[in-house]
């Protein structure tokens, strides 16, 4: 993979408020033609998660949620909503940290996050949105609906905070078409010295970029076309960015 000297980001106009059942890949069709575009090779889609969830139908209505005795116990300790964790611990395979206000988890799909990422900004009063049952499926999809050529990628993106740093930052929870992957080890630096630990976390610097575009909050830009990379690399999944068992120094 060579670095690109120059890309080009354009947020997808036109895009109404997607609903559960709705056909995103038509309406990312529709958006892309209002637009002018045409999906070309070394062109990245990247969708927020939140629209995925929700063309998918993963809203939850929390008053028909039934709380565990596990989740009431939780949710005294963190000041959570006894719902809400009881969705959490639903979509988790254990409990990672917990403090008041605060819930980290290992999603069932291996993500440490909070809240295993299930959302409830925009999504109506009453209501939670979960992450997409298979992200990286999703992804698989949707580019094949969209009729995209061979070298372009889809990514969905999610916000996700990170160890030692604060704030939030974009990172691919879903890929299809792209390496999210790439392994640079052995190529040569600019002194002539063979790199020895370098692999390229692709996908998601992808996804930090282009939420530079989509916003955290009321931009109503949730699809992103990024233009101007190129890959070599086979394609692989997001789910290839998380880290092992046996390579996780802090678990």
């Amino acid at each position: 993979m060579q670095a690109p000297a120059r890309l080009e980001l354009i947020a997808l106009p036109g895009l109404p408020m997607v609903r559960p059942g709705d056909d995103l890949a038509a309406l990312l069709a529709q958006a892309l033609a209002g637009a002018g575009l045409e999906l070309r090779a070394g062109d990245v889609l990247v969708l927020a998660q939140k629209i995925v969830s929700k063309a998918e139908g993963r809203l939850v209505r929390l008053a028909e949620v039934t709380p565990s005795a596990d989740a009431m116990a939780l949710a005294e300790e963190t000041g959570k909503d006894p719902a809400l964790v009881e969705l959490i611990l639903s979509e988790s395979r254990r409990v990672v940290r917990r403090r008041p206000g605060v819930l980290i988890v290992e999603h069932r799909l291996g993500f440490i996050m909070a809240n295993a990422g299930i959302d409830q900004s925009n999504v109506g009063e009453g209501m939670a949105l979960l992450l997409p049952a298979d992200p990286d499926t999703s992804a698989e999809r949707l580019r094949a609906a969209l009729g995209a050529p061979t070298g372009v990628g889809v990514v969905i993106n999610d916000s996700f905070g990170r160890p030692w740093r604060r704030g939030t930052a974009g990172v691919a929870i879903g890929a299809a078409g792209l390496p999210a992957l790439v392994d640079r080890r052995g190529e040569a630096d600019l002194f002539g010295r063979p790199l020895q630990v370098t692999m390229i976390a692709l996908a998601d610097e992808i996804a930090a970029t282009a939420s530079l575009l989509m916003g955290p909050a009321a931009e109503g830009r949730p699809a992103v076309l990024v233009r101007g990379l190129s890959w070599s690399a086979p394609a692989s999944p997001a789910a290839t960015l998380i880290r092992p068992e046996e390579e996780d120094l802090f678990r």
